[in-house]
């Protein structure tokens, strides 16, 4: 009982280390409110991701940009005032089209080929029998028949004159027949290449000099067809020019090597040069022909086809690049176009200035030989805006 008795001494102790523990709670307290919060190590890769696909770049696999049907177009230095437009029609090239005949008269006795067909180069279309194909080939083995017999003739008498059996001149005779019948024979073979006869003789071949597909067909089996008759018409799609008629004041701005743009009706476009003007004036339509050469194959044209043609001529090229009202979105309340990147596409605002028949001129922001989204570029617009909403 008197060591549990609260003397002066022992009340001193207690009230002593009660002071020192809350010296030290009240310590441990306000350093924990006076020390600054560490980050959330979560929230550094989604910073990451904001900065990588933000307004400034979108990126969209190869796949889906064909799927979506995104055109695309390199972007020439020009603006409105050295843009020229004309219709233009898509006309195949001198070695893209070929218009097979029957060389000789007679009945066609087979068809190969229907319209619309491909062909190559070499390939037989048609036969057609032909009493002149048979002349012909008749013709050729009279000729080197004849050959022959001058060539042994020639050789028994140079031997006789090796041996001073007979004279000089007899031998000369000879040399001179057989180059004669050489000649005939030369000839003959002539004729059965140009009539493209048979190994036969009996038929006249409709043999096509290019490859391509048949666009016109006017054979019939059967049918007797008179010589030189048109049968077939052959055109080879990747071999095309674009013929744009351009007003004279216009085409005297135009030179050789102008770049250009082709539009078709479906909206696709390709990029081409001019590559010759004519020198006089169409007598109807008083305007100059423009003839263009598609820098690549382009895919949906043909001959026959219409288009439009846009030439940047550079004899009268201003300050700007000229665009497609497509092509020109708003972004966040600024004018934006997609340029083409290796995995996707740049977010670019661009200055835009004068707006003229459904074309843009870009003062500032874009540089020539850039690719630019022209066609459906509003699909890459509700694709950010995807993105933000996602990040």
């Amino acid at each position: 009982m008197s060591a549990l008795r609260k003397t002066p001494a022992n009340r001193t102790l207690l009230l002593g280390g009660a002071a020192f523990v809350g010296a030290v709670v009240l310590g441990f307290g306000i350093a924990k409110l006076t020390t600054p919060a560490a980050a959330p190590t979560a929230a550094e890769p989604a910073a990451t991701a904001k900065a990588a696909h933000g307004v400034e770049t979108l990126e969209i696999a190869a796949e889906r940009l064909t799927a979506s049907n995104i055109g695309l177009q390199t972007v020439a230095a020009g603006g409105l005032a050295s843009e020229i437009i004309a219709q233009a029609t898509v006309a195949a090239e001198p070695t893209g089209q070929a218009v097979l005949t029957a060389r000789a008269g007679g009945s066609i006795a087979r068809l190969n080929k229907r319209l619309g067909d491909p062909v190559r180069a070499g390939e037989v279309l048609a036969l057609v029998e032909s009493r002149e194909a048979a002349q012909i080939a008749g013709m050729r083995g009279s000729a080197a028949a004849k050959a022959d017999l001058a060539r042994k003739i020639y050789a028994r008498e140079k031997r006789l004159f090796e041996q001073k059996v007979s004279p000089r001149q007899d031998m000369e005779t000879a040399q001179a027949e057989l180059a004669a019948a050489e000649a005939e024979a030369r000839a003959a073979n002539l004729a059965v290449g140009a009539a493209d006869v048979s190994r036969d003789g009996r038929y006249v071949q409709v043999i096509s000099p290019i490859s391509g597909r048949i666009t016109s067909m006017a054979a019939s089996l059967g049918a007797y067809v008179q010589p030189e008759t048109e049968l077939f018409r052959i055109a080879d799609p990747a071999k095309v020019q674009i013929e744009a008629a351009v007003p004279s004041a216009d085409a005297l701005r135009i030179q050789a090597g102008d770049a250009a743009v082709v539009e078709t009706s479906g909206g696709q476009t390709a990029a081409a040069q001019v590559r010759s003007i004519t020198p006089g004036l169409d007598a109807e339509t008083r305007s100059a022909t423009v003839v263009l050469a598609l820098s690549g194959q382009a895919a949906g044209v043909q001959p026959g086809q219409l288009v439009r043609a846009r030439i940047t001529a550079r004899g009268t090229t201003t300050r700007g690049i000229v665009v497609g009202e497509e092509a020109v979105q708003v972004v966040e309340g600024r004018d934006v176009i997609f340029v083409r990147t290796a995995k996707g596409f740049r977010v670019q605002p661009v200055t835009a200035g004068q707006r003229s028949a459904g074309r843009v001129e870009i003062v500032q922001g874009l540089k020539p030989g850039e690719v630019i989204a022209v066609k459906n570029a509003f699909l890459l617009k509700a694709e950010l805006g995807k993105s933000a909403e996602e990040e």
